[in-house]
């Protein structure tokens, strides 16, 4: 029996809505610094609700080889990686402003 998404009626295989949500969702990458003079780059103006946050923080960690973790609907990676994140998001087909 063939899934059906409940959100747009269409079979799983060909469901849409995640591309929309990515497209609706506008994203900001800047950095902070932390203690001891240590950067962090925070990308924030994802929607959980939409989009499995868990799943793409480890897909940006494994494309900028850092550490990094979720808290507060916010992906913290470790260091100084705001062009590498715009790029990836990019391709994942996310509007990204860098600020």
């Amino acid at each position: 029996m063939v899934d059906i998404c409940e959100v747009c009626g269409l079979p799983k295989e060909l469901c849409v809505c995640e591309e929309i949500a990515r497209e609706q969702q506008e994203i900001s990458i800047y950095t902070v610094s932390r203690r001891y003079g240590k950067q962090v780059t925070i990308v924030e103006g994802i929607n959980s609700n939409d989009i499995d946050l868990d799943d793409l923080a480890k897909k940006l960690k494994t494309a900028c080889a850092s550490g990094g973790t979720v808290k507060d609907d916010k992906i913290e990676l470790q260091g100084d990686h705001k062009k590498r994140v715009a790029k990836v998001l990019n391709e994942m087909g996310f509007n990204v402003e860098e600020k």
